[in-house]
């Protein structure tokens, strides 16, 4: 599958994540109410969604380097397919450190410290409630109706279990979903996929999802032997902490560079198989690194 990349040097500089940064530091609200109770330059609904062609690349962002943490997105998103609703078993995946801040909060919830909740990511991807009381694995349903029924119009996934995330007495989250709606569409032999995201830090959660998400859509694409059409990336509420407001006018003066080739394990046939050790990362050469402030 890895064939359909272009070569390095026709692979164009893909200016998106940039340009969307620089249009929530133009045109952003800033907004105080939210549960950070931090400051966040706010866009609802009116930035510009970033198509990606796999031929140009994977979105991994080269404005600062994401060199040594990649793989931690990556582990955690096949954590969250394969149904881990606790602290300890996302960092199981590999995304250690992620979720630690969050260790504890579900207690007033009724939950043990160590659990995110029945309504968190992996329970609504790999277990979500059944009328009947049991458990629906949304992305096996995907695959099968992706095989059976290619060109259906309804392959989705949704991380959003509503009586579980609500404010009120029936709440059983830590955090609410923030990403992960997902439609997939097949068309002409060629496998593409939207990611919706109803809120996104962009500095440092929106660059996550994007190579987590573009990884999953890699993984679709060899489990089920279609060639990869775009990955398409919405946000939702996308906002910049205050704090985080000179480092992005900082980033958006760095030139970016093409984006690097990401390897999938031609042997992993099964999308639940894989782990972070299933891929790499070639051809990555980003701008240094940049310490951003994290508001959880």
């Amino acid at each position: 599958m890895d064939n359909f990349y272009k070569p390095l040097a026709e692979r164009t500089q893909d200016t998106q994540y940039q340009d969307n940064v620089r249009f929530i530091l133009k045109k952003g609200e800033l907004v105080y109410d939210n549960p950070q109770k931090d400051g966040a330059l706010t866009c609802f609904g009116t930035t510009t969604r970033m198509v990606f062609d796999p031929c140009n690349g994977v979105p991994v962002i080269t404005e600062r380097s994401m060199a040594s943490f990649w793989k931690k997105p990556v582990g955690e998103i096949w954590g969250m397919v394969n149904g881990e609703t606790t602290i300890e078993g996302l960092e199981s995946y590999g995304c250690k450190g992620f979720w630690s801040p969050y260790l504890g909060m579900g207690t007033e919830l009724g939950l043990a410290p160590n659990d995110l909740g029945p309504g968190s990511y992996g329970a609504a991807f790999h277990d979500f409630p059944m009328p009947d009381g049991g458990a629906l694995n949304q992305f096996y349903q995907l695959l099968e109706q992706i095989r059976n029924y290619p060109g259906m119009r309804t392959h989705l996934v949704t991380p959003w279990i509503p009586f579980y995330t609500a404010r009120g007495p029936n709440r059983k989250v830590v955090v609410a979903p923030c990403h992960g709606w997902i439609h997939v569409r097949v068309m002409n032999g060629r496998l593409h996929m939207r990611m919706d995201q109803r809120s996104g830090d962009f500095p440092l959660g929106v660059p996550n999802n994007m190579i987590q998400y573009a990884a999953l859509h890699l993984a679709l694409c060899q489990v089920t032997d279609l060639r990869p059409g775009n990955y398409i990336h919405n946000v939702s509420d996308a906002h910049i902490y205050e704090n985080q407001i000179d480092s992005m006018r900082e980033l958006i003066e760095r030139k970016p560079r093409p984006f690097p080739v990401l390897r999938l394990d031609p042997t992993v046939k099964n999308l639940f198989d894989f782990r972070i050790e299933h891929f790499t990362l070639e051809e990555y050469d980003p701008h240094p690194a940049m310490k951003i402030p994290y508001s959880p």
